[in-house]
């Protein structure tokens, strides 16, 4: 009994010192991944409107501020409560509060890995593994580029306040990804099935929200995430109300197995689904091309099938 009693008591001094330590640690940081970074060449209309399209789509969701409409930033909304008061900070061309000191190898850094140009790990915020090389060229030309959307914005960001939770989880399973090795080309439209490949798992990501959690994700091979494309993820809408990704794989009882192409391209240009209107925080992708709905298409029908029921 004795025995047993220092035996516990051992192990919750050990747990007591670990819970401290992840408490005064917070949000780890990490060394700053050198990317290699060569001079940026005028940017092409094509390539603006390529970068355009990617950062609305997938920045402006949780950067863009109501109040100024440009990407200075916003309180997270979308995420479970319990990991704390978050914000997406503010991505402007302002030197000093948003990301106008940062060079083109810190932003393809924090993008590519999640770690930013101080080491601090940004939570939440999707990892841009498997994007080519030429839309992440693309997307940064937009960034600095005479949008609207990303002209200097003197709004600062709040200080993150995550909780003991969120805590744990970043210095235990949520981790920074890291770079992969080689050129990254952007794959033709032809054949379909491997240009949608490259559409759902890097250009627009859709399995980051479309699968079980962002917890059980894969970033370095999306195939193995839980639930991949089944849909489940939780998140809130502008009102408040919890709402749940859809099912993307092509179950015809649950998931997209009876849409035709053309209500795929409704949805995603304008929103209009079969069932009806979406619903924040699924943007809408308003420029995406014939091409891409027939590759996202063609890859949707192709992956295992899985019946989810996902509540209205």
């Amino acid at each position: 009994m004795k025995t047993s009693l220092c035996l516990l008591g051992v192990a919750l001094l050990l747990a007591a010192g670990a819970a401290l330590a992840v408490a005064l640690r917070g949000i780890p940081h990490y060394a700053v991944p050198a990317v290699a970074a060569r001079p940026a060449p005028a940017a092409t209309p094509a390539q603006l409107a390529l970068g355009g399209q990617l950062v609305r789509a997938n920045c402006a969701v949780c950067h863009r501020n109501p109040r100024t409409d440009r990407l200075s930033g916003a309180p997270l909304v979308d995420v479970f409560p319990g990991l704390g008061r978050l914000y997406a900070p503010n991505i402007t061309q302002d030197r000093r509060h948003g990301i106008g000191a940062w060079t083109d190898a810190e932003l393809a850094a924090v993008v590519r890995t999640g770690i930013g140009r101080d080491g601090r790990f940004r939570v939440i915020m999707p990892h841009a593994v498997h994007l080519s090389d030429a839309d992440l060229q693309a997307l940064l030309a937009f960034l600095r580029s005479a949008d609207p959307l990303v002209q200097a914005d003197a709004t600062p960001t709040p200080a993150q306040a995550p909780s003991f939770l969120l805590k744990i989880l970043t210095n235990t399973v949520m981790k920074p990804s890291p770079l992969l090795p080689g050129p990254r080309p952007t794959p033709a439209p032809a054949p379909a099935l491997a240009y949608g490949r490259y559409l759902v798992t890097g250009r627009y990501a859709c399995f980051e929200c479309h699968s079980r959690s962002h917890e059980t994700n894969q970033a370095l091979r999306p195939e193995q995430s839980a639930g991949y494309l089944g849909g489940g993820t939780a998140f809130h809408d502008r009102q408040g109300r919890r709402v749940h990704s859809a099912n993307l794989t092509g179950d015809p009882d649950t998931g997209l197995g009876r849409w035709t192409p053309a209500q795929l391209a409704a949805t995603l240009r304008f929103g209009q689904s079969p069932h009806g209107p979406t619903r924040h925080p699924m943007p809408v992708y308003s420029a995406i091309t014939d091409e891409e709905v027939r590759g996202i298409y063609a890859y949707l029908q192709s992956v295992p099938r899985l019946k989810t029921t996902v509540p209205k």
